[in-house]
């Protein structure tokens, strides 16, 4: 749930700065390393920041799901563990 709440400030706020964004008609010329075009400021600084956010959405995914593997991995351990040692008290 925290994550969801997060998101949808995140999401706002995006959206916040693509309406203030919007008054600005600046076009900035952007040179790629075979070609370059022109964007205005306000999509270009938004599509940075959303290929940053999903980048690190990404990151946070892998991590997330390594810890849960070895949350997962660690339970099992501790549940072969107390079935042993339940084994060698009634023994």
């Amino acid at each position: 749930m925290k994550s969801f709440i997060v998101t949808v400030v995140i999401a706002l706020l995006f959206f916040l700065a693509l309406l203030l964004g919007s008054q600005n008609e600046q076009t900035v010329t952007v040179s790629y390393f075979i070609a370059s075009g022109e964007y205005r400021l306000p999509v270009l600084l938004a599509g940075v920041f959303l290929s940053g956010f999903m980048i690190s959405w990404l990151f946070a995914l892998y991590h997330i799901a390594k810890l849960k593997m070895q949350f997962r991995a660690m339970k099992k351990k501790l549940q072969q563990e107390h079935e042993q040692t339940v084994k060698e008290q009634d023994a």
